[in-house]
């Protein structure tokens, strides 16, 4: 049978967009259909105008800490529309970026949402595509609780646009999502208070990092309340937003949900095509992206392995050498590093030391400073930097480091552990003086 493509992916997200451009360099004919701004979740509304907050919000300790170092700046001020002016500037930048690498390589763009209609047959906007090969990389999406009021939330999503900024929130949540944007409206200067159902933030990484990181954030002005669910949303006649908790209740002017994401499969038609899927969703693959439906492929967010974007871009390049160049190329999933960009920062790879425990004997070093960008200063602010040793071998198990620049620190460790350095090779590396980033080859002494 003669196809109209031999590739159709659904989603030009990071994941989407990197398998249609490099199948296309292989030789393949490749379509590609978007319902929103290509480019995905990361660069449109998820990391990269996030990590843009970030900067924008830290801005607040700079001005502050310029001072300790004799600068006199006469206007304090920040301008929220300003600032979301600029930032999307610089998303329409990187998405004609991406439109271009599509361009560039050939890959025809459909501009709307696709839908399965059998196993070689998509639909965009009332047409029908024929292709050999289907791939979803369509995503994840916020979601949210089935509570009373909780239309009077918003979600990540939202946060890139709104008009104003509340000058108080409540974060629901004690995930990455929560956590950042928490940081973030604290260095915008709004009363913050992050509420939690469960007594854990963070829940999957190395909890004596994170107890460190809810110091640091409960010094910033931060409320963290743990194990207080929550029951219902109201809205008074002036606009504010009443959280019913189950001892009190907390008025504020805005409530952000960041208590998770689900794969977004709404629409898509799986189940008249009959793809299987997880318990929460997720289309089911095998190590090859394949779904039960052999010419069915997914990869990314939609499956709920490893949510990263990096790990989505680097899935859709295996995709993309094994199906189309002839190639067996497959992801590594062990030692994967990712930062939160909490403030201070939180990057970590490898085992946390929970984790570890249940299998080896360990010998674990931490270290705490203030780091000497502040001491000039009044800021109290401190890091924290931890290794995680196999006692036996002295291979590293993991790397957990909360401070500035933790996120770009953790880059270069990763690449030694994940080419399986021992203590003895961060002992013998010299350090780089004065940085904080030189703690990682000066830990000597083993935390009782």
């Amino acid at each position: 049978m003669t196809y109209d493509y031999d590739l159709f992916v659904i989603g030009a997200g990071s994941g989407g967009v990197r398998a249609a451009r490099i199948s296309a360099g292989h030789g393949a004919r490749v379509a590609i259909c978007e319902e929103s701004r290509v480019g995905g979740t990361c660069v449109i509304r998820g990391c990269v105008p996030k990590k843009l907050m970030v900067y924008a919000s830290q801005m607040s300790q700079e001005y502050e800490l310029s001072q300790s170092f004799g600068w006199q700046i006469s206007k304090n001020q920040f301008s929220w529309a300003n600032f979301v002016q600029a930032k999307d500037t610089e998303i329409n930048r990187l998405n004609s970026i991406y439109l271009s690498l599509l361009k560039n390589t050939g890959v025809q763009l459909y501009q709307g949402k696709g839908q399965l209609v059998d196993e070689h047959h998509v639909c965009v906007n009332n047409i029908t595509y024929s292709a050999e090969k289907i791939l979803i990389a369509v995503g994840s999406e916020p979601s949210l609780p089935d509570i009373e009021g909780i239309e009077y939330a918003i979600t990540s999503n939202e946060m890139f646009q709104l008009a104003n900024l509340p000058e108080e929130i409540c974060v629901v949540g004690g995930g990455y999502i929560a956590v950042e944007f928490a940081g973030i409206l604290n260095g915008f200067g709004k009363k913050v208070t992050q509420i939690m159902r469960g007594d854990k933030m963070l829940r999957e990484f190395d909890q004596e990092s994170v107890n460190f990181l809810c110091h640091e954030m409960e010094k910033k002005g931060i409320t963290l309340l743990f194990n207080t669910p929550v029951h219902e949303i109201k809205k008074s006649k002036e606009g504010k937003k009443l959280i019913k908790l189950e001892t009190k209740d907390i008025e504020t002017d805005a409530v952000l949900y960041a208590t998770g994401r689900s794969p977004k499969i709404s629409g898509l038609g799986l189940d008249k095509v009959g793809v299987h899927l997880e318990k929460k969703g997720a289309i089911k693959v095998n190590k090859d992206y394949q779904t039960n439906i052999d010419s069915i492929y997914a990869i990314g967010d939609v499956t709920d392995k490893m949510n990263l974007t990096p790990v989505a871009t680097a899935e859709g390049h295996a995709f993309a050498d094994n199906n189309f160049g002839g190639m067996s190329h497959y992801v590594d999933y062990t030692n994967i590093p990712t930062a939160i960009f909490s403030q201070p920062n939180f990057a970590t790879v490898g085992m946390s030391e929970e984790v570890a425990r249940k299998t080896y004997e360990v010998d674990v070093y931490t270290s705490s400073f203030r780091p000497m960008k502040y001491s000039l200063s009044t800021i109290q602010e401190r890091s924290f930097y931890k290794l995680i040793v196999e006692r036996k071998t002295q291979k590293i198990l993991g790397c957990h480091i909360i401070g500035d620049s933790a996120g770009e620190i953790m880059q270069m460790a990763a690449t030694a552990i994940k080419l399986g350095a021992k203590k003895i090779d961060f002992d013998q590396t010299i350090g780089i003086h004065p940085t904080s980033a030189e703690e990682l080859v000066t830990m000597r002494n083993k935390r009782d």
